[in-house]
């Protein structure tokens, strides 16, 4: 399964702190999701690279939002593991604009996650992010990284 990072903004440079750390994770995940980073600079460019890609399943957009729906590591796992197992190819977590998402956009998510009601700047939010998606390979595959603490 292909897993995006997606963010609206600036592209990060190769050695922004926040950037390495981001890709360390990212490239642990490769046992079991292809993962990669991908700058949009609206969140039209975003939704139009989604139509492009076309496969023999739709790409799952997840879009993070303060005011989405808040979810264990165990349960975002379970929900990654889900699609996988119903055949989903590609799945799109998306950290939006700096003035939030629109309704529209809200509307064409498949998930509205939120990381907590703390508002993140766009590297941090990456970051936690990245290493969730680390933690739920982990225990989709039994490894002791998470130990549910």
């Amino acid at each position: 399964m292909n897993v995006s990072l997606a963010h609206i903004g600036s592209p990060y440079t190769a050695n922004d702190p926040f950037q390495v750390l981001t890709a360390r994770y990212l490239e642990r995940c490769s046992s079991l999701l292809r993962c990669k980073t991908e700058t949009f600079k609206s969140e039209e460019a975003l939704f139009a690279w989604i139509q492009r890609h076309k496969s023999r399943t739709p790409i799952v957009p997840v879009l993070l939002d303060s005011h989405g729906k808040v979810m264990t590591s165990e349960t975002l796992a379970a929900w990654i593991g889900g699609h996988r197992q119903e055949g989903v190819q590609h799945i799109v977590f998306a950290i939006g604009p700096t003035d939030g998402w629109s309704a529209d956009a809200l509307l064409r998510a498949k998930l509205v996650l939120s990381l907590g009601s703390f508002t993140l700047a766009h590297a941090v939010a990456r970051l936690v992010l990245a290493e969730q998606l680390y933690r739920a390979t982990t225990i989709l595959t039994g490894h002791p990284y998470h130990s549910g603490h």
